[in-house]
């Protein structure tokens, strides 16, 4: 699981994703809310966590505007503020949870995986692109022409496709998301499990198709 990690102070930050990574997660860190914008627009995140006060933009208007994206992404704010009012903006805003600082490493983790738990339950069973329907219980990519039953890595790779639809991805993304911490899997597994994809995706007449948009990158469109 991949955590974005937005606090301008430094030691905190370095702190933050030194106790992230020795739990288990890997952990990108950025100093501001503009910033972490720009990160989140990759789409590999699977959680935040936002301090409010930053500089160039505070974390409740970064807050506001990943959710005006249509982003439901986990979203854990940090702050030194204990006010209620504060909570209660961080909250209306479409935080997932509130920790005030200074906090315990158990507590942070322990609400980390609360809201991601929560937001994996919460993660519709199918998802949909053109005629094709990807079942997240069963593995079951379908159209009306049938349906096939993916593999694990065939299904890992489908269903990060079908979220960023339209999006070129790199191999290396595909490769960092699915594959992270095989030491002994080849970068070029990701072309394979694409070539698998391209003919169950023929074989099933479906209207949506993987393109090749530049070298090692790929975009699941609409076909035209």
């Amino acid at each position: 699981m991949k955590l974005l990690v937005a606090e301008d102070e430094q030691s905190l930050s370095r702190a933050l994703v030194t106790i992230l990574e020795r739990s288990g997660y890997r952990a990108d860190a950025v100093a501001n809310g503009e910033e972490a914008l720009e990160r989140l627009e990759s789409g590999d995140y699977d959680g935040v966590i936002l301090d409010v006060m930053m500089p160039k933009m505070d974390g409740i208007t970064a807050l506001k505007k990943i959710r005006e994206r249509g982003n439901p992404i986990p979203v854990l704010l940090l702050t030194a503020k204990a006010e209620v009012d504060d909570k209660v903006e961080g909250l209306d805003s479409g935080a997932n949870d509130y920790l005030t600082k200074p906090f315990a490493t158990k507590e942070l983790l322990a609400r980390i995986r609360a809201m991601t738990r929560m937001q994996a339950g919460m993660m519709e069973t199918n998802l949909t692109m053109g005629n094709v329907s990807l079942n997240r219980a069963s593995f079951e990519l379908s159209t009306p022409s049938g349906s096939l039953r993916l593999s694990n890595r065939e299904f890992q790779v489908i269903e990060f496709l079908i979220c960023n639809p339209g999006h070129p991805i790199t191999a290396e993304r595909i490769f960092e998301k699915i594959w992270r911490g095989e030491d002994e899997t080849p970068a070029d597994v990701v072309l394979v499990y694409i070539s698998y994809l391209k003919k169950k995706l023929t074989a099933l007449h479906a209207d949506i198709v993987i393109r090749t948009v530049a070298e090692n990158e790929y975009s699941l469109e609409v076909a035209l």
